[in-house]
């Protein structure tokens, strides 16, 4: 079986080669790279399972960079930067992040979190079909867009399909943020909450949803979420 493979973007030599080291030792494959229009060049010729990224690169803006992967690629990205700011968090999690790691880092730790995400992928998809139907909408997971009745799309990054996925999953059940967090990887806290909180409400807004009072995906406070929704596979 081939191992995982990891993409590197960072300017800084040192970093990329700490990262370089500590993840091939903990067994997946790497490939690094200083520049985004490398990176993006390769992007035509493999298919990375987890894409690291700087914020602070020299030649295209971290952020819009982040968006594009989530949104064209479907990859899985984790942001390792030195902006440590709360807004740049949100910021980039909104943008389609699956997760944010702030300099000067532990490498284990980057080790743990990219194997956290590599755990959330086979748990998520269980359905044989990567389409479903539900109250007048249509998602293909295969493409990354919601398909309203009229055919208009919108598209959702990685990081919100999973969190869809999972409602669409278990329709009418409460899910509670430790079920999310079992079921999505991460470390439990203010942070993954936070995570949580904005891909829900990205996907609301998405959705069409009245932020005051959705009909699809209902807050029961203090305990998670419910999705009120008919479901459809296939």
């Amino acid at each position: 079986m081939t191992s995982p493979l990891v993409t590197i973007l960072d300017d800084e030599p040192e970093i990329r080669r700490i990262l370089t080291s500590t993840l091939e030792d903990a067994g997946f494959r790497t490939q690094s790279f200083a520049r985004a229009r490398e990176f993006e060049a390769a992007l035509n010729r493999m298919t990375p399972d987890v894409c690291l990224v700087d914020l602070s690169l020299p030649d295209t803006d971290g952020l819009a960079l982040v968006h594009r992967l989530a949104l064209e690629q479907g990859a899985a990205v984790i942001i390792i930067s030195g902006r440590a700011q709360v807004q740049d968090r949100v910021t980039g999690l909104e943008l389609g992040a699956d997760d944010y790691i702030t300099k000067p880092f532990d490498p284990a730790e980057v080790v743990a979190r990219v194997r956290a995400r590599l755990r959330s992928g086979p748990r998520l998809a269980a359905p044989a079909s990567d389409t479903a139907r539900f109250s007048g909408w249509t998602a293909h997971f295969d493409r990354y867009v919601l398909e309203d009745d009229a055919g208009s799309e919108t598209p959702f990054s990685h990081a919100e399909g999973e969190v869809l996925r999972l409602f669409l999953d278990s329709p009418k059940r409460l899910i509670s943020r430790a079920q999310m967090q079992e079921a999505l990887g991460g470390a439990a806290g203010e942070s993954f909450d936070r995570a949580m909180d904005v891909r829900v409400s990205r996907l609301r807004t998405k959705l069409r949803e009245d932020p005051k009072n959705p009909r699809l995906i209902k807050t029961i406070y203090g305990a998670g979420y419910i999705f009120l929704g008919d479901v459809d596979w296939g």
